[in-house]
Order: structure tokens, then C-alpha cells, then sequence
């Protein structure tokens, strides 16, 4: 399962997906989304970190399932791209380039103002999404 963190790491809490990435050795990528389909090219299975904006408590997790139901786009509303990672899987969805299976975590943003440093809870929701990223990662890894 190769790790993909998304983000912008000038717009505070967007990039919590980039400091994920890093943390686990996955692939950082600043880049808009759209670009995914074509880095993600040939994988059997991607597991995606981004910041998202639904209006739950800042530093809450979720766990999407991008290949078992479209991602929601307004919990990608606060997205810093033209077009979002919910836009890029389902373009890659359309185009029949949609990896066997693409797990999302979504960190919950505070701030996705211009400046850099994550939001305390934001930075503590990063460590949990580690241990998130691991797990899947492992699962992955030990399925037939």
C-alpha cells in the first residue's frame, strides 16, 4: 500500500496530510490532486491523508472507503486546489484508474489561513493518524 499525504504547507492545518506522510515515509504531495491518478499509476492499493473542513471538532479522524462509495466533497470544501482529492477519485473513478482500494484519512482542520505550523489540535490529531496510517498499512500487508 504506498502512502500519499496531500496538502499545502503554507495554509497552516492543510498540511497535516504532508506531515503524516513524512512521518510514516510516505510520498508527500503539494501538487493538485488531479496529479494523483497519474503518481498512483499502476498501485494496487493508496492510502490518501488530507486535511478536511466538515464542521466536526478540529483534529477528528475519518476514515473513508473511496472504492465502496464516492468521497463526500463538501468534507473537502476547505481545499486549497482547484479541484480536491473527493474530485481527483472520482475522475479517476470515471476513467477506470481508480486503484483496486483507496482508503482516505481525513484530519479535521482549525485553520487553513496563509502561514505555516499546524493548530495544536490539529499537531495532536497527526500522531493519531500515524498510528491510523500504520494499522492500514499492516492490514494491507497481511491480507491474502
Amino acid at each position: 500500500m504506498r502512502v500519499f499525504g496531500i496538502g499545502n504547507r503554507y495554509r497552516h492545518d492543510d498540511a497535516a496530510g504532508l506531515v503524516v506522510a513524512e512521518r510514516v515515509g510516505g510520498t508527500p504531495f503539494e501538487g493538485e490532486p488531479v496529479g494523483l491518478i497519474e503518481v498512483w499509476s499502476g498501485e494496487d492499493a493508496v492510502l490518501l491523508v488530507d486535511a478536511v473542513s466538515s464542521g466536526a471538532p478540529a483534529g477528528t479522524l475519518h476514515r473513508l472507503d473511496a472504492v465502496a462509495e464516492p468521497l463526500p466533497p463538501a468534507l473537502f470544501a476547505a481545499s486549497t486546489h482547484h479541484l480536491g482529492v473527493a474530485d481527483a477519485v472520482e475522475l479517476a473513478r470515471a476513467l477506470g484508474r481508480l486503484p483496486a482500494k483507496v482508503v482516505v484519512i481525513g484530519i479535521e482542520g482549525a485553520c487553513f489561513d496563509a502561514g505555516e505550523g499546524l493548530s495544536i489540535e490539529v499537531e495532536t490529531a497527526v500522531e493519531r493518524a500515524v498510528e491510523a496510517v500504520r494499522e492500514e498499512v499492516g492490514a494491507c500487508t497481511s491480507a491474502p
